[in-house]
């Protein structure tokens, strides 16, 4: 049998009376592994799985048994990540709901999670909804992927919930209405609980997903809140320290399971076992990093809203941020990304993204060190200039991802940089 088809192993496994912390460092650990003395969870770094007998390897293909027979439809060690991802998404959803499954399938990057769960959800003839600020390879599956197989895109400021009911009464075969919270790069927020409610209202049959990768399961937990499918790039907080590719989907829906299984199957966007192996250690400090990144973030966010060279700074920890108490509402924390507007548009902002030394000038976030990057000429360049203009991505926007290191060390670095501008 599949291994990433076992719920009834992650069950056993979720630490459903511990704390976060609790539940990081040790649900899952064993899950689909033998019985050895190792005190860390074992990389089965093979591709292929014996049979003990020709009728054991009968029985594992006919789904007559449990075990492994081939690493791209399941690995001990891949098994391991998706029970500690289950547990951390899922834990109040499933003490509130006991009945129900909650299950991860993990993947070998965060647009292999996207894009296998909504070819897994939606239909030629469908309607997809989606969040009108997305990350810019998110918006270009469903321009040039979807759209030609004849499903319908609709971008939608999901945080105006009347623009959203009348997207919903409006197109036929709505499936799925799909956003992130907060946005990438100008962190807007989307009340997840207020849109469930909406969606089920007017069409119960809708699959409400959230990209969670911003917030993380300790900031934020959208099945809680009503959403049915949460997705993460694992690359980002979750695996925190810049060294792996990943994405993971952690849903409720078990019809939804069984067709996002086969996607990932058929495929073939499958994690390594050394991948699944480095984001599952990641994990494990997820709660003592993000304390840190929210807490430096916060910081810089003041400092940069205060600096003369500054126009805006878009953050949801700040209170002028116009969302700040949804976001304090739905989040035990506000994350570590923020952006800010340079006055003089791109040549100061190239002229501070060159100048600065402690912050890397890379894209990707959530690293342990501190990132800096350009939006609208790097993550989001492939959409087009005026639609990044229309929705606030200017050529003068940075966007930062908070690192661990000295708050005071990153503040003189930006202080410098500044300057320089």
């Amino acid at each position: 049998m599949e291994a990433s088809n076992r719920p009834e192993d992650l069950k056993k496994h979720f630490y459903l009376d511990c704390g976060f912390a609790t539940r990081a460092l040790h649900a899952g650990e064993h899950v689909g592994q033998p019985h050895f003395t190792n005190h860390t969870n074992a990389i089965f770094q093979t591709s292929t799985f014996t049979f003990e007998t020709a009728k054991d390897g009968a029985d594992l293909f006919a789904a007559r048994k449990e075990g492994f027979v081939y690493t791209r439809m399941g690995n001990p060690t891949v098994l391991v990540l998706e029970a500690k991802l289950a547990a951390l998404e899922g834990c109040a959803y499933k003490l509130a709901h006991p009945e129900k499954t909650v299950s991860c399938i993990a993947f070998s990057s965060g647009m292999a999670a996207i894009s296998s769960t909504m070819m897994a959800i939606l239909r030629p003839g469908d309607t997809l909804i989606a969040g009108e600020v997305l990350y810019g390879a998110t918006e270009d599956f469903f321009r040039t992927v979807l759209q030609p197989l004849g499903i319908r895109w609709v971008p939608v400021e999901t945080s105006n919930l009347e623009l959203l009911e009348a997207a919903l009464r409006q197109h036929d075969r709505v499936r799925a209405v799909y956003f992130e919270t907060p946005t990438n790069p100008l962190m807007g927020i989307t009340d997840i609980q207020a849109l469930s409610t909406l969606v089920r209202s007017i069409r119960p049959d809708c699959h409400i997903v959230v990209d969670n990768t911003f917030a993380t399961p300790f900031l934020q937990r959208p099945l809680e809140l009503g959403a049915d499918v949460v997705l993460h790039s694992t690359t980002k907080y979750i695996g925190g320290h810049g060294t792996v590719i990943g994405g993971a989907v952690i849903m409720v829906d078990e019809e939804v399971r069984t067709h996002l299984y086969h996607m990932m199957k058929d495929f073939g966007g499958c994690p390594s076992p050394f991948d699944a192996w480095l984001v599952n250690a990641g994990l494990k400090t997820l709660p003592l990093r993000m304390r840190e990144h929210c807490a430096n973030a916060q910081r810089i966010a003041e400092f940069l809203e205060q600096h003369p060279k500054v126009d805006r700074v878009f953050y949801p920890g700040l209170p002028s941020f116009p969302q700040h108490d949804m976001a304090k509402k739905q989040m035990s924390g506000f994350g570590g990304i923020l952006s800010f507007e340079i006055k003089g548009g791109y040549a100061a902002a190239e002229k501070v993204m060159n100048s600065v030394r402690l912050f890397t000038l890379a894209v990707s976030l959530g690293c342990v060190d501190s990132l800096i990057q350009h939006p609208a000429s790097m993550t989001h360049a492939m959409i087009p200039r005026g639609e990044r203009e229309r929705i606030g991505i200017s050529e003068g926007l940075v966007r930062l991802s908070v690192g661990a290191e000295d708050v005071n060390d990153l503040l003189g670095d930006l202080e410098s940089a500044l300057g320089n501008a």
